[in-house]
Formats: C-alpha cells, sequence, structure tokens
C-alpha cells in the first residue's frame, strides 16, 4: 500500500510541475552597457541632455552636457517616454498629433513631450527602449543626434519588416 501511495503521489507530483510552468515569452532587454553606450554615443555627436529607458519605462542613464539647463533633464525624460509609449519618433508623433483634431489633447498628458529628440530603439522586430534628446539646438537636431547614437550602436528606430 506504501509503495502505490508513493508512486501515485510521484506522479501526480511530476505532472502537476508540468503545468505549473506556463511557456512565457522572452524578450530582448536593453541593459545598462548599451544604454550607456547609447548615452555616449549621443553626447559624442552633440552637447545636450540625452535619457534612455528600457522596455517598461525605466530610466537607465541620463546625462547632460556642460552648460545645458536643467529643464532639457526633464525633457529629455518625457521625449524618450513619449517614443517608447507611442513606437514612434517624437518629431513625427508630434506633427501627425497637430494634423488631427482628435488628438489635439495630447499635449495636457503629462507624461507626453510632443517635441523632436524622442526615438523608440528597437532591435531587429522588437521594442527594447527608447532615447530622448532635449537641448542641443531644436527637435530636429535633439533627433538626428539621437537617430545617429542608434545607428551607430546597431538599434533601428523603426521595426524591420
Amino acid at each position: 500500500m506504501t509503495v502505490k501511495y508513493l508512486l501515485a503521489s510521484l506522479v501526480v507530483g511530476l505532472s502537476a510541475s508540468v503545468f505549473a510552468a506556463p511557456e512565457l515569452p522572452r524578450h530582448a532587454d536593453l541593459d545598462l552597457k548599451t544604454a550607456r553606450l547609447l548615452a555616449d554615443t549621443a553626447m559624442s555627436n552633440c552637447i545636450g541632455t540625452v535619457s534612455v529607458l528600457d522596455r517598461g519605462g525605466n530610466l537607465l542613464v541620463t546625462l547632460r552636457g556642460d552648460g545645458v539647463g536643467p529643464h532639457n533633464t526633464a525633457a529629455s525624460q518625457r521625449k524618450a517616454y513619449t517614443a517608447l509609449s507611442t513606437k514612434t519618433p517624437t518629431r513625427l508623433f508630434a506633427e501627425r498629433a497637430r494634423s488631427n483634431p482628435e488628438t489635439a489633447n495630447l499635449n495636457t498628458l503629462g507624461e507626453l513631450l510632443l517635441l523632436g529628440g524622442g526615438i523608440p530603439l528597437f532591435a531587429a522586430n522588437e521594442l527594447v527602449g527608447a532615447m530622448g534628446v532635449a537641448g542641443s539646438g531644436g527637435g530636429e537636431q535633439d533627433e538626428i543626434c539621437a537617430i545617429k547614437a542608434a545607428e551607430k550602436t546597431g538599434l533601428a528606430t523603426t521595426r524591420s519588416q
């Protein structure tokens, strides 16, 4: 009787462990080393403030260039957050929002910043994070700085098809 009970318990225990561990999706993560490389590369292209977020919107790194105004720290983080949450470069997103009356109120959301300089970061077709640049001379210049840094580190600003 004891052997049967032991075998039955073993079978139940093993079968439960098969069902207890679901197959979860694996995601690429933007790590601190890559975030620092992105920020350093951006700062070598322009003087401003750079912020890099991971896929969950967590701040990995912020660098502010000498003489750059302190308001650019928050601006770079908000640009990165906007790019991450919309999966769209912020300059393009701002243009779309201005041309569509239904999206005119997006600028009232405190987390979003509808100015150029924020880009999503993709590894192949997977969103891994975002970068925002502020204070380098305007939205277009901020965006160019961010795009150059992403390209030099092998990340894309759009999903690969």
